[in-house]
């Protein structure tokens, strides 16, 4: 248990910026699986409709470093290829 009056605000503003983070990337893993159930329903049309969606939340997650802006990247580009090539 932190003594400092600085050390327990920071705690708390921490604990405050985790459940954020955490919400932030639940989301994103929700709009993920989403996008990856169209495109496995052979479901192309909305799927392309759905990435610009799954794109905005990957670069604004990497944009407030919930998740590193080379794995936002990486993630776009798969992806992008798996909707070119459905399984």
């Amino acid at each position: 248990m932190p003594r400092r009056r600085t050390s327990v605000k920071q705690q708390r503003k921490d604990k405050k910026k985790h459940l954020h983070n955490l919400r932030v990337k639940q989301s994103l893993k929700k709009t993920l699986k989403k996008f990856q159930m169209l495109v496995s329903a052979k479901k192309i049309d909305e799927a392309k409709a759905f990435l610009g969606k799954v794109f905005s939340q990957l670069d604004k997650a990497a944009k407030k470093n919930v998740i590193h802006p080379q794995t936002a990247s990486r993630r776009k580009s798969r992806l992008a290829k798996r909707l070119r090539k459905p399984a």
